[in-house]
């Protein structure tokens, strides 16, 4: 799966990216829409993380679905 397909049907993912991100709430969620650059943003301020670490995870969690 690509991103783009993610950000197509966010509607669906967000769940799954709340499961793996538990500290994102509804309203990171809502402002996230599917961007990544945004998904990755939080994760770093929801969870102190580097940039190049919030990315990995997100390749992680993309390679998963």
């Amino acid at each position: 799966m690509n991103w783009n397909q993610i950000e197509g049907n966010w509607e669906q993912f967000k769940g799954k990216a709340q499961k793996q991100w538990g500290k994102l709430t509804d309203d990171d969620l809502h402002v996230i829409a599917g961007n990544r650059k945004e998904l990755a943003g939080r994760i770093q301020e929801r969870y102190g993380k580097a940039q190049e670490e919030a990315e990995r995870e997100i390749d992680e969690w993309l390679a998963r679905h």
